[in-house]
């Protein structure tokens, strides 16, 4: 199922799986999904699911009403990676975008199996 809208003169698009989408028909609350774009010494981008959401995160317009999107810009507090640690052990701070809309993902896709969530996100079709 794909679920796509314009708002602003952007467009967004939602892409589920057949299987995501049965996933979320079960569901008794809305899915929660965070779209991480980490700057600092690196980028990176990382779809989080149930993850709790800052509240500097920019709620995106609503897909489907049993799935809930938010957009969160981070930055390392420091670079320093020490010895065998994990990137995702590195302190995050809210990194500050003065132009939102230009950074904000058009497109998120969704897939669900074996009881996992897995998801991906970008901003053209080219990209996906």
């Amino acid at each position: 199922m794909t679920i796509a809208w314009t708002q602003s003169q952007k467009t967004w698009r939602v892409d589920l799986s057949h299987a995501a989408e049965r996933a979320l028909a079960a569901r008794t609350v809305p899915l929660t999904v965070e779209l991480e774009l980490f700057f600092s010494c690196l980028i990176r981008k990382r779809v989080r699911i149930e993850a709790p959401s800052s509240a500097a995160a920019l709620l995106l317009p609503e897909a489907h009403p049993k799935l809930v999107v938010w957009f969160h810009p981070v930055m390392a507090q420091h670079c320093a990676l020490p010895e065998n640690a994990r990137l995702e052990e590195l302190p995050l701070t809210t990194f500050p975008l003065n132009k939102t809309q230009a950074f904000t993902p058009r497109w998120l896709s969704l897939d669900y199996g074996h009881g996992v969530w897995t998801g991906d996100f970008g901003w053209d079709r080219s990209s996906q």
